[in-house]
């Protein structure tokens, strides 16, 4: 066997509404195999893996699922299970997992969610890895293996201050992504962005991180302001150290100028000395040094957010405490067990390093690492109080006296920092700070001290931080409306699209022809994914999303985003049947049903009351958790699902007498003409109002006006708005019209439509999609069959889909042959060559109906050959015949 992909679905998915990671497999020679039929094998396994003895599976008791093992299970279901087994050990533990036929013989889709990405990843391998050496019988380090993805997971894991933001920002339902391999987040959606790194923002002035970077220079501003500060000395070698000991008053601090964490930093300095030692450790970290003046007293940190505090804590430097029995080296080590500690920053509390810092503190005290302290004595480790050279901090928030507090605000306010950890020396942080002073102003301060103190009560540091990106009441999302189906997506997404950006705002799109800002076309292709969707939602510039949002998106990515406002599902009929597992419409709507279950709490859910699938969505299984609006269109105003959901209460949309109406209870308003849409040619495409009707509800669901409404879709041209959908062109008295239709319901709509052209001879040439099963591709075929054409033109797409030359058109043509077999049709490859035939010999006033992927090209040609756009195909004048059947036939001779 082995492994095809593994893909990450970062947004909600056809398996789950969380991020998921999807290993597609190939089980080669073991498909027809089974776990019984391996001699020893699950012996092997649970050997290796004990703890699969207590997994459930589908038995729903311990044991569930060795039972399918001794029973015999495939391996995929087996691969999951040793994936969710190894989480736990690794310390990312998870617990969802699924594995599904992925539609072909032997191909299976193995589904795990995950915390940690990258470990996950690593895990997911490792299990394939593992089953496949227990088929053979060979060892595997199962240790090893969770120890490197302990090892990845600690490496890429957010650092505590982000986790503290992160979880901040999800209690308040505002949403985020990670960026990189670091701390960069994004938050919001839209024109309310906002990146977060650690504890710096989006608002955080470069400037002032700067000059909190510049010790010397912060100083100097802090005592512009009026702040209590230390004097110091900027120096470049020992000598200028020693001699600035003697400036200053004993004792002294000596430091990196732009430092961070207590690296390099060395306290109560009192000889040449012992500054000139301090000075070579901090040149170590950085060439300026700084030397100042040491203020006696205790320790704080004060956080600062948006010019108010909001934590203090008082920080005190590592140390143990003797029990009479253990050396400080022992006594260290033993510290470092506490689970509390963790190496670097992804602890509570971090690890005590052992180095020349700490070795120079005891020796200050004429202390060891050997020496055993009696029972209760306190060793100080170092003398720097920082949480990440094993410091420990105890909160003090609400003892802070008032004058203080209004002194560290100032500080802040100093130097525009908007984040501000200041280290602050005083003897009580109760009282004034009298003979104290502020010694540092810290940008990207840590705050685990005050979300985690070692004692005392933890602080939402994290929420403040959150709120001042997001004040109470401010939104951090925008609009979005998410449109599917299977027809008619692209039009509705227009629609929608256009009367938004008739209210003035900047509208975000995605369709299958590519993602538009305002109106503006940023990137050409089909664009109806996860990447897409998150294209637009990271634009600083959108108001609103309208996303188009098609099958293969949803299967291979998922959704990109979270909760969407309004949702729209057009109709579901057969399409791209035979592709990803797709088997039936049932599996179709299955996929589809992501965005309607992804519609948020009190947003609206837009349905087509004429497709029984749709019609029957609100009572289905997968919408019960939450409460949403729901609003059904129908052609037809005495649809059963319309009037029954209407006369409850609820809102519909309905053709009556020629017009679009809003029904509610009794009432009914009038919105549009359907003739008054350009793109319904003149309400002959009923399909087109259809379309127009769902993005009405939708629009009219975000509380568009209905004047807009009906100025915006009396512009809603086809060819000018609508692109490679149902545009009609007129050259000379012939008309062509050019559509993007590839599946049965849209060939009948199509050929519903070009029937109304009473007395005009009807041309079709059709291409079909060679990535299609034959059975859909023959449905198709018949729908072109039965759809009254005169003639009808095969061809080939320009990109055949692994199909070989001609092998569609012979189908078409073969299809055509034994459903009409007085059906006049022909074999043309080359799509020009089609048309130009076509042109070249049709009658006066005919309708070419020319079924293309390349819409845009063919929008080129026809222009050259002085095509101009129409909205409309008029009646015939008196007097037009059709010609003869024997010259249709000649024609066709090609």
């Amino acid at each position: 066997m082995r492994i095809i992909a593994i893909r990450t679905l970062h947004g909600p998915n056809v398996f789950a509404s969380w991020p998921v990671l999807r290993m597609t497999l190939d089980l080669e020679d073991l498909a027809d195999t089974s776990s019984a039929e391996v001699p020893g094998f699950v012996d092997r396994l649970l050997a290796l893996l004990p703890g699969l003895g207590e997994h459930h599976c589908s038995r729903g008791k311990p044991g569930g699922f060795v039972e399918r093992l001794r029973e015999g299970t495939y391996w995929g279901h087996i691969i999951e299970h040793v994936a969710l087994e190894l989480s736990a050990p690794a310390g990312i533990g998870v617990t969802y997992g699924k594995t599904v036929y992925a539609g072909a013989p032997g191909l299976y889709d193995v589904v795990v969610e995950f915390e940690n990405e990258a470990a996950m990843r690593l895990l997911l391998e490792a299990a394939f890895e593992l089953v496949a050496a227990v088929l053979e019988g060979e060892p595997f380090d199962v240790d090893a293996k969770v120890e490197e993805a302990a090892r990845v997971a600690e490496e890429t894991a957010l650092g505590p201050s982000t986790r503290a933001v992160v979880k901040a920002a999800e209690e308040r339902g505002i949403p985020w992504s990670r960026l990189n391999d670091e701390s960069l987040l994004v938050f919001g959606y839209g024109k309310h962005r906002r990146f977060v790194q650690a504890t710096t923002c989006s608002t955080t002035s470069t400037v002032a991180v700067e000059i909190a970077g510049d010790k010397q220079l912060t100083k100097e501003l802090l005592e512009r302001a009026g702040v209590p500060a230390p004097r110091g000395i900027v120096v470049r070698t020992a000598g200028e150290a020693a001699r600035a000991l003697g400036e200053l008053r004993a004792p002294v601090v000596v430091k990196p100028l732009d430092g961070n964490q207590g690296k390099g930093v060395s306290l109560n300095l009192w000889t040449e000395a012992q500054v000139r030692e301090a000075f070579e450790i901090a040149r170590a970290h950085r060439p300026r040094v700084l030397v100042e003046e040491m203020v006696s007293g205790r320790n704080y940190r004060v956080l600062v957010v948006n010019g108010r505090v909001v934590a203090a804590s008082e920080r005190l430097p590592a140390h143990v405490v003797g029990d009479g029995q253990r050396t400080v080296a022992e006594l260290i080590a033993l510290e470092n067990e506490n689970p509390l500690r963790a190496d670097g920053h992804n602890g509570v509390l971090t690890k005590i390093v052992v180095d020349d810092v700490v070795r120079a503190c005891l020796a200050k005290q004429g202390r060891s690492l050997d020496e055993v302290p009696a029972r209760g004595e306190r060793f100080l480790l170092r003398e720097s109080v920082n949480l990440s050279t094993g410091g420990t901090a105890r909160d003090v928030t609400d003892e802070i006296h008032a004058d203080t507090a209004h002194l560290c605000e100032r500080a802040a306010r100093a130097i525009d920092l908007d984040i501000c950890g200041i280290d602050l020396v005083a003897e009580d942080i109760a009282k004034p700070l009298g003979r104290g002073a502020i010694i540092e102003l810290n940008a990207a301060p840590g705050i685990r001290m005050h979300e985690h103190p070692s004692e005392g009560k933890p602080r939402d540091v994290g929420g403040a931080i959150v709120e001042m990106l997001y004040p109470p009441g401010a939104p951090s999302r925008i609009p979005i409306l998410s449109i599917t189906g299977t027809n008619g997506k692209t039009t509705t997404t227009r629609m929608v699209g256009h009367i938004l950006g008739a209210t003035g705002a900047t509208v975000g799109m995605t369709t299958t022809e590519g993602i538009y800002v305002g109106g503006r076309c940023i990137e050409a292709g089909d664009t109806t994914g996860a990447g897409s969707a998150r294209t637009i939602l990271f634009d600083p510039t959108v108001d609103v999303a309208v996303l188009e949002t098609a099958r293969g998106g949803i299967v291979r990515r998922g959704l990109g985003y979270d909760w969407s406002d309004v949702a729209i599902m057009t109709n579901i009929s057969p399409d791209h049947l035979g592709q990803d597992g797709i088997e039936s419409v049932d599996d179709l709507l299955w996929i589809k049903m992501v965005v309607a279950e992804r519609v948020r709490e009190g947003g609206t859910l837009v349905l087509n009351a004429e497709d029984p699938l749709l019609a029957a969505i609100p009572q289905h299984r997968r919408m019960t958790n939450l409460s949403r609006t729901i609003v059904f269109f129908a052609l037809d105003p005495s649809n059963a699902v319309l009037r029954a959901h209407v006369a409850q209460g609820g809102t519909g949309y309905a053709l009556k007498n020629g017009s679009i109406v809003e029904l509610k209870g009794t009432r009914e308003r009038h919105i549009v003409g359907a003739a008054e849409i350009p793109a319904t040619f003149a309400g002959a495409a009923l399909f087109q109002v259809q379309n127009a009707m769902a993005a009405i509800a939708a629009c009219r669901a975000q509380g568009v006006p209905v004047d807009t409404l009906q100025s915006a879709l009396r512009t809603f041209d086809a060819c000018g708005k609508n692109r490679g959908r149902m545009n009609l062109y007129q050259l000379d008295d012939n008309y062509v019209l050019v559509d993007y239709g590839h599946n049965p319901g849209a060939f009948q709509a199509t050929c519903a439509l070009a029937a109304q052209w009473e007395g005009r001879r009807l041309t079709a040439i059709v291409s079909l999609p060679g990535d299609r099963s034959n059975a859909l591709l023959e449905a198709c075929a018949c729908e072109i069959a039965k759809g009254g054409f005169h003639r009808i033109l095969a061809k080939d797409d320009g990109d055949r889909r692994g199909r070989a030359p001609g092998e569609l058109p012979a189908l078409v043509q073969r299809v055509v042959a034994e459903v009409r077999p007085e059906q006049a049709s022909a074999v043309i490859l080359d799509e020009h060559e089609a048309i130009e035939h076509a042109l070249a010999t049709a009658e006066p006033g005919e309708v070419i109906v020319l079924f293309t992927e390349e819409a845009p090209a063919m929008e080129e040609v026809l222009t050259r050959m002085g095509a101009v756009a129409v909205n409309a195909v008029p009646e015939l004048r008196s007097g037009t015949r059709l010609r003869s059947r024997r010259r249709e036939d000649a024609l066709l001779a090609v």
